[in-house]
């Protein structure tokens, strides 16, 4: 008869950590990156609670993580811990065990409920050698338009989706706010399934006017969070009423 794998106590304590992708570790894809962050618990002793089975893991629930290449300054995950710790002593240990580029930004109590369900919308800046004008012009365009078809490889198949229905809002950002040479925007997106990127959104002015974004566009994802009717995004780690 098989022998059972021992059962793990379930969790006391849940954490809530929003870390950042900077620099070059923005090319680090999110199977890097969860192996990084599972050595650094590891390195930093945090009493993590494990899965049951023969192989059991440290349970971390990572949600809405940013395309490869992209940086980031809102990437959310959750622990959950065998023991009951301070927040501020956990984010601590893990921004000291992690490599310079993957920081940790906040660490605060779960309240319980989803973590992904929070993550409603994300806002991203998109910093393009691209003329400003013609850009301004494409963004006009794109925003009149019913609809934006693009095309990506998913991890099954080619697929064709409308960029333009996910975006909640899309402005040129001032010269003042722009890097010298460069066009930068501010998009707002909503997340779905499939879930629109800010590459398929280039993809979408492209198809929809004569605009040519140029080469290595810089994406950097600002914020994630519930969608507001104002359009902005709230925080998910505030205390909810």
């Amino acid at each position: 008869m098989r022998e059972q794998p021992e059962q793990q106590a379930p969790p006391v304590q849940r954490l809530r950590v929003r870390y950042a992708k900077r620099g070059r570790l923005r090319f680090t894809s999110h199977r890097d990156f969860s192996r990084a962050f599972e050595r650094a618990v590891f390195r930093a002793r945090v009493p993590m609670a494990y899965s049951s089975g023969f192989n059991p893991h440290p349970r971390i629930s990572y949600a809405g993580a940013a395309p490869t290449g992209s940086a980031s300054e809102a990437e959310y995950l959750e622990l959950a811990l065998s023991e009951v710790v301070v927040p501020a002593d956990v984010h601590a240990m893990l921004d000291e065990a992690l490599p310079t580029g993957l920081d940790v930004l906040e660490v605060v109590e779960s309240p319980g409920g989803s973590l992904s369900d929070l993550l409603e919308g994300s806002r991203w800046r998109i910093d393009l050698a691209a003329d400003r004008v013609a850009v301004t012009e494409a963004v006009g365009t794109f925003l009149a338009a019913e609809e934006a078809l693009v095309e990506r490889m998913t991890k099954k198949e080619m697929r064709e989706f409308d960029a333009r229905g996910a975006v909640v809002s899309l402005l040129v950002l001032a010269d003042a706010d722009t890097p010298e040479g460069r066009t930068s925007l501010d998009v707002v997106l909503r997340h779905g399934t499939p879930a629109v990127r800010p590459d398929d959104v280039l993809r979408g002015l492209e198809a929809v006017s004569d605009l040519v974004t140029g080469e290595a566009p810089l994406m950097t994802r600002l914020a994630q969070g519930p969608l507001l009717e104002s359009g902005g995004l709230g925080d998910p780690l505030a205390a909810r009423a």
